[in-house]
């Protein structure tokens, strides 16, 4: 006898397990239920129709019910709302949302896709017309006709994560004026503030109003108000502050919600109902890394959890591994990604981890588009275990970034990446590729071999007066440098040992913290007991420093920036 599988959720995670139910089950019927207009769609590629990157709003949609009925053979029902679960007779309740009619629908096994919801701040003013949330195609296409009005210049972002920068850069591509509000103290929560720092600055270079440490208040016809008070002009208002998981149908079926707020769900994707899976924004997941539940809101994840879910109903095993978190994004003339933990996650986590921030160039430096790559390991100390990476430049940086969350899935650490045998052209890489070197740099902090310093203190090592040393040429100095630095050349320092004190800290530093490597081994090879290599060097300094300096006027710790 066929079975009869019924999906509520015709996006990623649905579309995927009835696709999958029917590659197993040419008998089976299959049924999706969506209760918007379109299934299928890109979520993730909404928010670059703002700019006509995606032309028109129809391109977003990538397959319309007529095609998967006629080249898969599943009923997508578009327009259809699941108001209610009977788990004991086995059906759905699904209203039509044209005509506002019900009907039921049986099952033999269902899945449930429902994604997650935008959250809506119980502030005045979200209910008004020029307030928007970005979740499908017909939100997207709302929004897009709205900013295009004559009268519409200036557009205010709630919220600096995916969502919110993607449409903050696509707006600013539109030719509007864009005012980015984050609550906490950062962009983009799966990178470090330090790597933040980066992307802030490229925000506010590209002309976006920036600002962090500030909520919404409250929404007025043509402005906005701050939790601090300030006022901002505001034609329209984006809310993109998060998503929470849509529950609704399940908790009023009696299904077990997790500690985290998700669908909890065992290891093949089934509910507390053995007939009913669920997959998605929805559910709670289980993090490979730190060992505790959590919720993970990608569009990947969603597509394997779909696979995994259909292949249970037809009893074909799958290895559950876990979620990482691995991301990238696209923040004008930056690339950035991150994967696995970053240090403020180790920490709550508990677990005993270390560093290393490395600045070489994403290819051969003679090449053409040769660029700086920002790049942080994170790693469990002692044993060298692979924890995350985050990347930001203007090359390949979803590349090194996927090397890593290979290397966490399958456990590897500091020592099988030193041994990660890589593709190398000149054209696309380094012969010691940018993974490789991070590798090596951590080992050598592993080992004992030198100390560091983040740059995250160089601010508190100016103020203190410490010795710092910095190993750039002349030219190099005189173009901008610390304040209180002191400028003795790798070329030079051999002959000038006496102007190096032994009897405190030695804080050295050049661009990008090779230069000043070898000067730290050397230093301690001649008997120095007391050096640091400051991570990042002067590149890394002056990113970290400068999006506070231009917001705060605070007194700045270098003469002048390098971002080169």
């Amino acid at each position: 006898m066929s079975k009869k599988i019924v999906v509520i959720g015709g996006v990623a995670g649905g579309a995927s397990a009835a696709a999958r139910a029917r590659r197993l089950d040419e008998h089976a019927e299959v049924i999706m239920f969506e209760r918007g207009p379109h299934v299928s769609f890109s979520n993730c590629a909404l928010p670059f129709h703002l700019s006509g990157i995606v032309e028109n709003s129809e391109d977003l949609v990538l397959m319309n019910p007529k095609q998967f009925k006629k080249q898969y053979n599943i009923e997508a029902r578009v327009n259809s709302e699941v108001t209610s679960i009977n788990r004991k007779n086995k059906t759905v309740t699904v209203k039509t949302v044209v005509t506002g009619e019900s009907y039921e629908e049986s099952y033999d096994k269902l899945v449930l896709s429902p994604g997650a919801n935008p959250i809506i701040p119980p502030i005045q003013g979200t209910d008004m017309d020029h307030v928007f949330t970005v979740r499908n195609v017909v939100d997207i296409a709302k929004l897009d006709a709205y900013v295009k009005q004559d009268n519409v210049k200036q557009v205010a972002v709630i919220g600096g994560g995916f969502i919110g920068i993607e449409v903050v850069e696509n707006l600013r591509l539109a030719g509007l004026d864009v005012s980015l509000i984050e609550f906490s103290n950062q962009v983009m929560a799966p990178f470090d503030y330090d790597m933040a720092q980066i992307l802030h600055k490229e925000i506010i270079d590209q002309g976006v109003n920036l600002i962090v440490n500030d909520g919404l208040a409250k929404i007025e016809a043509s402005q906005i108000e701050l939790q601090s008070g300030k006022i901002l002009a505001a034609d329209a208002v984006v809310l993109a502050i998060g998503v929470k998981p849509e529950t609704k149908l399940a908790e009023q079926a009696g299904l077990e919600i997790g500690q985290t707020g998700g669908i909890m769900v065992d290891h093949n994707y089934v509910t507390s109902d053995s007939d009913i899976y669920a997959v998605g924004d929805a559910i709670e997941v289980y993090h490979k890394l730190t060992h505790q539940p959590t919720r993970l809101a990608l569009a990947g994840p969603a597509q394997r959890q779909a696979r995994a879910a259909a292949d249970h109903m037809y009893r074909i095993p799958h290895r559950h591994t876990g979620v990482i978190g691995s991301s990238c994004i696209h923040v004008f003339d930056q690339n950035a990604a991150a994967t696995g933990l970053n240090e403020k996650e180790a920490e709550r986590a508990g677990i005993a981890y270390d560093f290393v921030y490395i600045i070489p160039n994403d290819k051969v430096g003679l090449m053409p588009e040769s660029h700086p790559m920002h790049f942080k390991l994170i790693y469990e100390y002692p044993t060298g275990k692979i924890l995350g990476a985050q990347a930001i430049g203007k090359g390949n940086v979803d590349k090194r970034v996927d090397v890593i969350a290979t290397m966490i899935t399958m456990g590897g650490t500091l020592e099988d990446l030193k041994e990660l045998e890589l593709c190398y052209s000149p054209m696309f890489g380094t012969a010691k590729d940018v993974v490789n070197f991070a590798a090596l740099v951590a080992l050598n902090r592993l080992n004992g071999e030198f100390k560091q310093v983040p740059v995250t203190k160089a601010r508190e090592l100016v103020e203190n007066n410490a010795f710092i040393m910095d190993v750039r040429e002349k030219h190099e100095y005189a173009c901008g440098h610390l304040t209180n630095a002191v400028n003795i050349p790798l070329s030079e320092f051999r002959d000038r040992l006496d102007e190096i004190p032994q009897n405190q800290p030695v804080y050295v530093h050049c661009r990008s913290a090779q230069r000043s490597y070898n000067a730290v081994m050397a230093l301690q090879h001649l008997g120095y007991k007391n050096v640091y290599n400051i991570s990042g060097s002067y590149l890394g300094i002056c990113l970290y420093e400068y999006y506070t300096d231009q917001m705060t006027g605070r007194e700045k710790i270098v003469t002048a920036y390098n971002f080169k």
